[in-house]
């Protein structure tokens, strides 16, 4: 059937950006004159509706991209009718806290990755 060829899944992502009120930017800017924006974290949307094994969850695995050291290569990959995904994300450490929004299940055919990234304590 048409609905068991190969394809790419489809998926809605957000990418969560925001200002880091840090002691420099409190110090160099206000909100008159913001810092410029930085990636906080994202939101990842991954639909399966026509999955052959539904026992098979979506697994997601990172990794560095060689020549560019501030990025890694997001790839989320499932059983068949459905190829594997790809995203170049921001390479900074995860917060895998529920508190802070992380979120990582599959459930009615829809994969959510959601998680933000852990913020940078400036020390002396």
């Amino acid at each position: 059937e048409d609905k068991y060829r190969p394809r790419k899944p489809r998926f809605f992502n957000r990418v969560h950006t925001g200002f880091e009120w840090n002691k420099y930017n409190q110090t160099h800017y206000d909100s008159d004159n913001p810092p410029p924006k930085i990636v906080q974290g994202y939101k990842f949307n991954i639909f399966y509706p026509d999955l052959i094994d539904k026992t098979n969850t979506p697994q997601y695995s990172l990794t560095p991209v060689p020549d560019e050291p501030g990025f890694c290569i997001l790839k989320i990959s499932t059983g068949p009718p459905y190829e594997d995904i790809a995203f170049k994300i921001v390479n900074r450490q995860w917060e895998y806290s529920h508190r802070t929004g992380f979120r990582c299940q599959f459930s009615h055919g829809i994969f959510q990755l959601w998680f933000r990234f852990r913020r940078e304590r400036y020390r002396r």
